[in-house]
């Protein structure tokens, strides 16, 4: 036991002075780091680099971010808070806090831009042992970006011990950059083979500058050529993954305008009512999902689950009190109907900016949908948008079944058919209506909720859907769920591939001067309902 007690001790005084010998090396470093010029410091740095310590690391990236100091009295090197007008500063190589102080009472330890790419190796250098597999991915990336052909072995080991297939993958991209750098042939075309099986748009601008620094060389004939090649082939990649691209976006776009749209085709359908509150519908959804979150503040990952039921309760409650209280009494009047509408819709904008303020409210996005996944380095899809575009498949089908498989959905499609035959059939088609529109408007305030993570939440949030969810209604065909969900597919991607033409505005233009036309030729639609009363009658 006394020679175990011993042997600790030992190890423990061997420790401390290697922590001491750092501390001692990393203060005469800083010391003269201090009182250096720029021609110097680049070897002092590399000094520290040389220290291989989490401390020496944290220096470094103090120092490139431009937060290390000394004090002018004391010359002891800090880190630097800014705090109000103060400076809260901290030892460098103890931790300990010093306190605040003005600005006059320190000095910076600038760099220049050399210097500071220099620090930006350095740093990478230390972090490709980082145990953190972004940290070792961001240094390879950085290593990349620097045409240090020096550090070539350095990647060269590190490939060698490298376990993580994301990290190896550009540890490699790295080192075909760094073999374009060698003037060695072989080295030169092992580079240029890997990357053409890469195909990454992050590598032309580094193939480009091989080309123009060999392009008059006559040893290096064979390999511009290649590069050249290889440059044409990422560009033609570019221009497929971005077509990949538009498509996906229209597909988002298109899933948007489905769940927003697909309560008013519905209602429309059924009754034929011109709902001008139907935006609102997806604002109260939009606001449920604010007020969950405020309520649920631990909870954020699941709020979205907790407020989809509570968004169509809320949202189908008051679409079957404004049924009842007011639209009832104005069946076979549209005009009047539209009006009534479009009073509920400012009454509630104005209830909202009156209850949550005018201003836009935050709504957090859960962590499952935050990120992207890369499909390639061309292309990078958005979880929050995949999600959405799987979500609105998902009312589809829900919808569909509701509708061809259940009692009150073969009632819903009586009566979108023939009013009159359906009520004389004994089905009550007031209560039809009711259950109808508080069944739109919960699709609707279930569309808010999706849309409270890809847009801002306020009081005009309805406003801006609700001349995209009758130009889908009109051109699906009323009340066809079919027809809403290939509308709204069909004008999303077809704006989605003229906006890198037109602009945004010219493109919603476009699509509407194209709607026009098209119900021009056909009125009731893509997928008219067949055997549809022409007009309502009570």
């Amino acid at each position: 036991m006394n020679i175990f007690v011993k042997l600790m001790i030992c190890v423990s005084v061997v420790l401390s002075l290697i922590n001491i010998s750092y501390a001692n090396n990393l203060d005469d470093i800083l010391s003269a780091l201090q009182k250096a010029k720029f021609s110097e410091k680049e070897d002092l740095l590399s000094q520290i680099a040389d220290i291989k310590s989490n401390r020496s690391l944290i220096i470094l990236q103090h120092i490139e971010s431009g937060n290390l100091y000394y004090t002018k009295n004391e010359k002891i090197t800090v880190y630097a808070e800014k705090i109000d007008k103060n400076y809260k500063i901290t030892d460098i190589l103890t931790g300990n806090n010093l306190g605040q102080v003005k600005k006059n009472k320190i000095k910076r330890i600038s760099l220049n831009n050399k210097l500071r790419k220099h620090v930006r190796v350095l740093i990478a250098k230390a972090s490709l042992v980082s145990e953190d597999k972004n940290i070792r991915i961001n240094a390879a990336k950085t290593i990349f970006e620097s045409s240090s052909f020096e550090l070539l072995p350095l990647i060269d080991r590190s490939l060698v011990n490298e376990k993580n297939k994301s990290v190896i993958k550009e540890l490699y991209k790295t080192q075909a950059r760094l073999y374009l750098l060698s003037g060695d042939k072989l080295l030169i075309n092992k580079s240029l083979e890997y990357l053409v099986k890469t195909t990454d748009p992050g590598v032309i601008s580094v193939v480009n500058q091989f080309v123009e620094k060999n392009k008059n060389e006559n040893n290096f004939k064979l390999e511009v050529s290649k590069a050249i090649e290889l440059i044409n082939k990422i560009n033609s990649n570019i221009k497929f993954y971005k077509l990949l691209e538009n498509l996906f976006f229209g597909l988002s776009l298109g899933s948007v305008l489905f769940i927003a749209a697909v309560g008013l085709a519905i209602t429309f359908g059924v009754m034929g009512v011109i709902n001008m509150a139907h935006g609102e519908m997806i604002m109260i959804g939009a606001y449920t999902t604010y007020v969950t979150q405020l309520i649920f503040p631990s909870f954020i990952e699941y709020s979205l689950f907790i407020a989809l039921p509570f968004s169509f309760l809320i949202a189908g409650f008051m679409g079957v009190l404004i049924e009842r209280l007011i639209i009832r009494h104005l069946y076979g009047r549209p005009l009047e109907t539209l009006l009534a509408t479009f009073g509920i819709s400012l009454f509630l904008q104005q209830l909202v900016r009156s209850i949550f303020s005018p201003i836009n409210m935050p709504v957090s996005t859960p962590q499952w949908m935050s990120g992207m996944i890369e499909i390639h380095p061309a292309l990078s899809l958005s979880f929050g948008r995949l999600y959405i575009l799987a979500f609105s498949i998902m009312i589809f089908i829900f919808l569909l079944v509701l509708l061809k498989k259940s009692h009150f959905g073969i009632e819903v499609r009586a009566v979108m058919q023939n009013r009159s035959m359906a009520r004389s059939m004994g089905i009550k088609t007031n209560w039809v209506d009711s259950l109808t529109f508080g069944l739109g408007s919960g699709i609707a305030g279930i569309a808010g909720v999706a849309l409270s993570q890809i847009t801002n939440v306020g009081p005009n949030l309805g406003q801006s859907y609700i001349i995209d969810c009758f130009m889908v209604v009109v051109f699906g065909g009323v009340g066809n769920l079919w027809g809403t969900l290939s509308g709204a597919f069909i004008l999303g991607i077809g704006n989605k591939f003229l906006e890198p033409y037109s602009g945004a505005v010219l493109a919603k233009i476009i699509t509407l001067i194209f709607l026009i036309l098209f119900i021009q030729k056909r009125p009731k639609g893509m997928f008219a309902l067949k055997g549809r009363a022409a007009e309502i009658n009570q």
